[in-house]
């Protein structure tokens, strides 16, 4: 995913250890390398809870954007807002929820329980969709309300600013 590098460099900018870091985050030393060298993906529970100790976005950490944090950001991810905007997602690009199943290689039934709010996202599959359809993965799990990468594409086209 690419995430390990900036982990690496706020834990290092803090001054801090693995330990340290872990401990914060109520998990063990070694669970927490294993994120940080990207052994194991980080579970969206804890992604966020990473997010939230150093104060970063989701986005920011999978590289998708230069700007560390967003100023009107929720704490938690928003299930139903999060099932909501997959939906939406998919339907704008004109794809079955097989469809996004065959993408990601799951089954339909994870998709659908995404979109009820039964289950959060997974980490590789939040990344994925993200990345392939260039949506912030904040607002993707309604931790903000604007999809900022659609609008930094929009800045882009229109000869402003290239933020990503």
């Amino acid at each position: 995913m690419n995430y390990s590098d900036r982990l690496r460099e706020l834990r290092e900018e803090k001054f801090l250890t693995l330990k340290e870091v872990a401990s914060n985050l109520h998990i063990s030393r070694s669970v927490y390398g294993k994120y940080e060298s990207e052994y194991e993906i980080i579970p969206i529970k804890h992604l966020i809870a990473v997010t939230n100790y150093f104060n970063v976005s989701i986005d920011y950490l999978f590289g998708f954007t230069k700007n560390m944090h967003y100023s009107d950001i929720e704490k938690e991810a928003d299930r139903k807002k999060m099932g909501s905007r997959l939906k939406e997602l998919r339907k704008e690009n004109n794809l079955t929820q097989s469809k996004l199943a065959s993408i990601l290689n799951t089954f339909q039934q994870v998709i659908a329980n995404y979109e009820n709010g039964k289950n959060l996202i997974a980490t590789p599959f939040l990344y994925t969709i993200c990345k392939k359809y260039n949506i912030s993965a904040d607002y993707l799990l309604g931790r903000i309300d604007t999809n900022t990468l659609k609008n930094s594409l929009i800045n882009i086209s229109k000869g402003g600013v290239n933020e990503l």
